[in-house]
């Protein structure tokens, strides 16, 4: 049996080896093809088509090895295209970019900066920027929209923003503001969330009738809330809102899933610590500009993009990936309003464009789907 198995290894890496041969021939042969077409000495009606290429190599196949072989040639025709353009695609108007953002960013990312964050005093967006920033000069804004705007119109150079949770997934509001703004990612936390239950001095977790907190928070807690009786549940603007909102309330069956800073910050006491469905509970904020800075230790990167609604189409986009091993740490996509059944993706890159070759991927996007936005290549702590 082990001899049988030897020999079948040792055949099919015989085969392997004239498959690496034959690709190398045929991208050398395809690339002196497109050189000729494009001297003119050989006129482009002459080259049987990709769908012609495919119908001849699957003809004597049954329908299964023919669906196989179909992806294996549209993945030829996929790195044909890479290879032949590569030069193109790395001295792009996108790739030009992208450098001059490199070379215009300091080495060392600013200690000080005015920085935008949704809700108050005790936020997760303050704490996160704190993490980020060693002196920074905090704006507070009473929603996800005024960070963006106020990054956009240079009232502050920074803004911070939750772009997803561990338990509760995507902050889909931010999401939804992603695809309506120009913006550039320049640094990420991943941050632990621990949400504490906060009420008026004396109150007891029986007293308490109505809870106020942010939808995410919210959901993160959602099993504690189950085992509550008659509960009623009230949307805020942020955790830290929903405390000092509690605190003026003052009406002793009113409580807040916020944090232990804000139990002393709005002079609460702490009903139940730890509250979070899973204490493995992070959420993962982004630091956002309006221009594009990529600092020296950037390791990972994220995109947006739409692709064509049919077969393979959002395939051919990871497959690129894939071919030079890069891990995606995300894709995820969301509805475009106003159209049916068609989504923006997006990906995030356990990567930078420091290196040639994602630079070179990356600015073939540019030019592959329907629509392609560069969110930046940052460091995430």
């Amino acid at each position: 049996m082990k001899t049988e198995i030897s020999n079948l290894k040792n055949e099919m890496m015989g085969i392997d080896m004239k498959i690496a041969d034959l690709f190398e021939s045929r991208m050398e042969i395809a690339f002196e093809v497109n050189r000729l077409i494009k001297e003119g000495s050989l006129a482009a009606s002459n080259i049987n088509s990709e769908r012609a290429i495919i119908s001849k190599v699957t003809e004597k196949q049954n329908d299964e090895m023919s669906s196989y072989t179909k992806v294996l040639f549209n993945t030829i025709f996929d790195m044909e295209n890479s290879y032949e353009n590569r030069k193109v695609y790395l001295n792009s108007d996108e790739a030009r970019e992208i450098r001059k953002g490199i070379e215009s960013t300091s080495e060392m990312f600013p200690k000080r900066a005015s920085v935008a964050c949704q809700g108050i005093e005790g936020s997760n967006s303050q704490l996160a920027c704190e993490k980020m920033f060693n002196n920074p000069n905090i704006v507070f804004l009473n929603s996800f929209e005024a960070v963006f705007s106020a990054v956009e119109k240079g009232l502050c150079r920074y803004g911070i923003l939750p772009i997803e949770n561990s338990l509760n997934g995507s902050v889909a509001e931010v999401y939804d503001l992603m695809k309506k703004n120009k913006f550039y990612i320049v640094k990420s936390v991943r941050m632990k969330i621990n949400h504490t239950l906060l009420a008026g001095n004396g109150m007891k977790l029986s007293d308490i009738k109505e809870i106020y907190s942010h939808s995410q928070a919210l959901g993160q807690c959602s099993e504690f809330l189950k085992n509550m009786k008659d509960l009623k549940i009230n949307p805020s603007e942020n955790t830290a809102v929903a405390a000092k909102y509690v605190s003026d309330l003052n009406d002793h069956m009113s409580a807040a899933i916020s944090t232990r800073d804000c139990a002393e910050l709005y002079g609460l006491s702490v009903i139940s610590d730890n509250i979070q469905n899973n204490d493995n509970n992070y959420t993962r904020f982004i630091c956002i500009s309006k221009q594009m800075e990529i600092y020296p230790g950037a390791n990972k990167t994220s995109l947006m993009f739409t692709v064509p609604n049919k077969p393979g189409a959002l395939y051919k986009i990871i497959s690129k990936f894939a071919t030079l091993g890069v891990n995606l740490t995300k894709l995820e996509s969301r509805p475009i309003p106003d159209k049916d059944f068609e989504f923006m993706f997006h990906i995030d890159l356990d990567s930078s464009v420091f290196s040639e070759e994602i630079l070179n991927v990356v600015c073939q996007l540019e030019s592959g789907p329907e629509s392609f936005v560069f969110l930046g290549s940052y460091m995430e702590i």
